[in-house]
């Protein structure tokens, strides 16, 4: 796809692209998309999180345009400043229950300990050992159950397996060709696979934010660093990846960032979006790193 200027439209992963490991948001990194949005540039944030967990994101960051979560098989409105209240359901489009039970057998004979999101729930077994890591990351969304297996009899948002290591990584391209036509597989880390709806991605999300928009997809920015943001920084014209992200991810990409620790999503809004850079002629186009 042909990149066009001006930006009119800027899709964030957060995770690894708009913050680091300490989960904050950088005063540069604020004031490159609070000026993108004073410009009337419609920003989203589009996340494997659950819309409620990224709802603290939006709101640091001032933000109205609709929250995807889950990967994009969920979509939220903004809620109002102040409330933390999950926004209007926009979409939502869940895996089975046939498909999560097989998921969930697959999963046992693969070394892969699943739990279930539905909705702005985290759902895990009561044997779970890391109750504690995922209590502070998602704090009273937390529901335990007897066996997940059971639960996994119903309807969930998505799966997420998680292996020791590099395993789920390992595994990928067997899932795919397992559940081709049945589910989505993708990795948010190494450590995570995640199983969706058919159809279901961070692409497909983009082209729902761009059409509602009314803006074409040669105009938009995605920004990302694993995986799970591969297709939607295909999806665009400006498709952005960290320096962080695998080989692939980078290979599709218009434009390698600079480090997340630089600021480097920021850097991109600000060359790209607000200053109206235009690349050279090559294939791949690296920013160069601008300290402030």
């Amino acid at each position: 796809m042909e990149p066009r200027l001006p930006i009119r439209l800027i899709a964030l992963d957060i995770d690894g692209t708009l913050v680091g490991e300490d989960l904050v948001i950088a005063d540069r990194t604020l004031a490159a998309i609070t000026e993108a949005t004073r410009r009337g540039i419609s920003v989203s944030l589009v996340t494997g999180r659950m819309a409620t967990s990224a709802l603290p994101f939006a709101q640091a960051l001032g933000l109205t345009g609709p929250i995807v979560a889950q990967q994009g098989a969920l979509i939220r409105s903004m809620t109002p400043n102040g409330s933390n209240r999950p926004g209007r359901l926009l979409y939502h489009r869940p895996l089975s229950a046939a498909v999560t039970t097989e998921v969930v057998r697959w999963c046992a004979d693969h070394d892969l300990i699943p739990h279930f999101n539905h909705l702005e729930w985290m759902i895990v077994g009561e044997d779970e050992e890391r109750l504690e890591e995922y209590r502070l990351f998602v704090g009273d969304r937390l529901r335990l159950v007897p066996d997940i297996a059971v639960r996994g009899r119903h309807a969930v948002t998505k799966v997420v397996a998680i292996g020791a290591g590099e395993h789920p990584l390992e595994l990928m391209e067997e899932a795919r060709a397992h559940f081709a036509g049945m589910a989505e597989v993708t990795l948010s880390h190494p450590r995570f696979m995640e199983f969706l709806a058919v159809g279901v991605s961070k692409g497909r999300a983009v082209r729902w934010l761009a059409r509602r928009a009314g803006v074409p997809l040669e105009q938009c920015m995605a920004i990302g660093d694993q995986y799970n943001d591969l297709e939607m920084i295909t999806e665009v014209g400006h498709g952005v990846a960290m320096p962080s992200a695998p080989a692939a991810v980078q290979a599709v990409a218009q434009y390698v960032a600079p480090p997340v620790g630089d600021d480097g999503a920021a850097q991109m809004i600000e060359r790209i979006a607000l200053d109206g850079w235009r690349p050279p002629a090559s294939a791949k186009r690296s920013v160069p790193v601008e300290r402030r």
